[in-house]
């Protein structure tokens, strides 16, 4: 499967855990999707780095290699 979409459903993945976890704390509304989008994007940095090496391997090897213009 392509680097990109793999990290991408992670990412929403990640967001939708974060969401039904907040939810069941109790948080609703805007604050809820705010806090998630934070807390997805938090874990995603820490979590998904194999992911996101591989979505920028993929655009430098399109790109003919790195530095390259």
């Amino acid at each position: 499967m392509h680097p990109v979409v793999v990290y991408t459903l992670s990412r929403l993945g990640l967001f939708a855990v974060a969401l039904g976890v907040l939810y069941l704390v109790g948080l609703r509304t805007f604050p809820l999707l705010v806090i998630a989008f934070l807390v997805s994007g938090v874990a995603s940095y820490v979590l998904l780095s194999k992911q996101r090496d591989a979505v920028s391997a993929r655009i430098a090897r399109n790109r003919g290699g790195a530095g390259r213009d």
